[in-house]
């Protein structure tokens, strides 16, 4: 598996998800066996690049390659610019973010609203493969099956952004409309599959290695995104890894592990946000983490009440150390556990892509 020229160390990515996929999520993804993981989205808009948010989002330090960048927006010549800005950050894969549902975003005629003008989401992707191919950096793009139940287009769109030179294309099996309400469909991913020869990867209700096993076999798709399922449960890439290759299931994490992570994750983030930005924004995180375990809603409650980031660390630090008193592993995760939540809309960046 590779994009363009860049080979990937397996096919299990990690999906773009707004306030979710920093530098600290990425990396620990990539650890736990993601073999590839795009940022959250950065606008095309210039006046926001010297934001803080944007900074953020911008920031690879020490992060392994391949290093992926999704960009929003939509007019061709600002989304190049935006492509070009990032390249010159460390992007060595920019993304096209054409699947966005958010009202935020949509409202302002990006992410999936830009399916509803085919005309001009391939002027977009032309304008941004045009821009990256000088570097050698490919394309890829992100879209939905379509705008809405009677306008699924993902086919026509996927043969034309394939002739103007992008390189991969992650299709999530709903439309604009349903949000990310209802069952994903995999028909349409598997159609788009056989319309181009460039990679198509999976998206949409990828919660357990079985159900990545069962898409990638109605879809024949090259590769698998895993985006809510993965929070709170960064190791769900080498659960899925370990089945794809054995059909067997690897046990849960043990506290002792999931204490390092967690850990490990807030100190990441903290040193990424600072205090105020930090303590609040990893509430999420701990939430996602402990949700089905024992004294977990509990813990959430007290959590939402620290200031700081210290207590808050020690607060979870405790409540670990106390678990492991009760369990050496953690519990096995079934369907209803596993039922992801929606992502966040986007966060307010000024007006948000332009």
């Amino acid at each position: 598996m590779q994009i363009g020229h860049i080979p990937l160390a397996n096919r299990l990515f990690v999906a773009p998800m707004a306030g979710v996929t920093d530098r600290p999520f990425r990396q620990l993804c990539k650890a736990l066996g993601a073999g590839y993981a795009v940022s959250e989205m950065v606008t095309s808009r210039k006046d926001l690049w010297s934001s803080l948010k944007t900074s953020r989002r911008a920031n690879h330090e020490g992060e392994s390659g391949p290093i992926a960048v999704q960009i929003a927006g939509t007019e061709a010549q600002m989304m190049a610019e935006a492509a070009l800005y990032n390249v010159d950050r460390g992007a060595q894969i920019i993304d096209i973010n054409m699947g966005c549902p958010a009202k935020k975003v949509c409202n302002k005629w990006a992410g999936s609203a830009l399916m509803q003008d085919e005309a001009l989401a391939v002027e977009i992707a032309a304008a941004v493969v045009a821009a990256c191919a000088p570097r050698n950096v490919p394309v890829t793009l992100k879209m939905r099956t379509g705008w809405c139940q009677q306008h699924k287009n993902a086919i026509a769109l996927a043969r034309q952004f394939e002739n103007v030179g992008i390189q991969m294309l992650t299709v999530h099996g709903r439309t604009r409309e349903q949000g990310y309400q209802g069952q994903a469909e995999y028909d349409t991913i598997a159609a788009v599959k056989a319309q181009v020869a460039i990679p198509v990867v999976a998206n949409g209700d990828i919660t357990s290695p079985e159900k990545a096993r069962d898409v990638l076999a109605a879809t024949g798709a090259d590769a698998i995104m895993i985006g809510r399922a993965a929070q709170g449960r960064p190791w769900i890439f080498r659960e899925v890894g370990h089945f794809l290759a054995t059909g067997e299931h690897l046990a849960p994490p043990l506290v002792a592990e999931l204490r390092r992570l967690l850990l490990d994750h807030l100190h990441d983030h903290y040193s990424l946000y600072g205090e105020l930005t930090g303590v609040r924004s990893a509430r999420k995180h701990i939430a996602w983490y402990l949700r089905a375990l024992p004294g977990g809603e509990a813990l959430r409650q007290h959590i939402n009440t620290i200031e700081d980031c210290t207590t808050q660390w020690q607060a979870v630090a405790g409540y670990l150390d106390a678990l492991a008193q009760q369990m050496d592993r953690l519990p096995a995760i079934s369907d209803v556990d596993a039922e992801p939540e929606e992502p966040e809309e986007p966060e307010k960046q000024g007006r948000l892509p332009a």
